[in-house]
């Protein structure tokens, strides 16, 4: 059994020590980054109900990530006002959050994506429980995990696989039948770091 972490705590460590911006290539120091290259602005809600973190599994069918575990999340649209009311507006659609229940308690660091996003995550207390209405051309399954769980690093591990014909390195943290992998479990490590011991 890992230390029960609850969002109190997490904020506090963050207030205390914030976290650096992140990136898919942080365990891939070879890759040379081009100068002046264009980031798409994406905001993603890291929403916490009763101590548990609210993620998706993405539809099997869609072109960009199938059936892998997200955030609700997309590009920040021109008509909204900053990342965090991108993020609220994809949590709505997406899983149909209703953003009157949310209570913002950060926004975080970006994230750089090997698919050209800088994403920035919106940490956010859920609350009042709600029936998820999962968006159904985009979204499969609307799903929780303990906080405490994804905030102890000794779960995360270190897996590879080729990307463009390179091997990338990435953080991995499972849970039960779903894989957390990529920019999710990054993003969520980064928290993690915070409140290790």
């Amino acid at each position: 059994m890992g230390r029960r972490i609850d969002l109190d705590r997490l904020t506090e460590a963050l207030a205390a020590s914030p976290p650096r911006p992140s990136s898919d290539y942080d365990l891939n120091p070879d890759v040379v980054l081009p100068e002046g290259r264009r980031l798409k602005p994406a905001a993603v809600l890291i929403g916490v109900l009763d101590d548990t973190v609210v993620l998706t599994k993405r539809a099997s069918h869609l072109q960009h990530h199938p059936g892998q575990i997200a955030f609700p999340g997309g590009k920040v649209d021109a008509g909204d006002r900053d990342a965090t009311a991108a993020a609220l507006r994809e949590a709505r659609e997406e899983i149909g959050l209703d953003p009157a229940t949310v209570r913002i308690l950060a926004e975080l660091p970006v994230h750089e994506t090997v698919t050209g996003y800088s994403v920035n995550p919106v940490l956010a207390r859920i609350e009042r429980a709600f029936i998820p209405l999962p968006e159904a051309g985009e979204v499969a399954e609307v799903f929780r995990v303990p906080l405490s769980f994804v905030m102890d690093p000794a779960r995360y591990r270190i897996e590879r696989r080729r990307w463009r014909g390179v091997w990338r390195r990435y953080y991995v943290v499972p849970y039960g039948p779903y894989y957390i992998w990529g920019a999710t479990a990054r993003m969520l490590r980064s928290l993690a770091d915070r409140v290790a011991p």
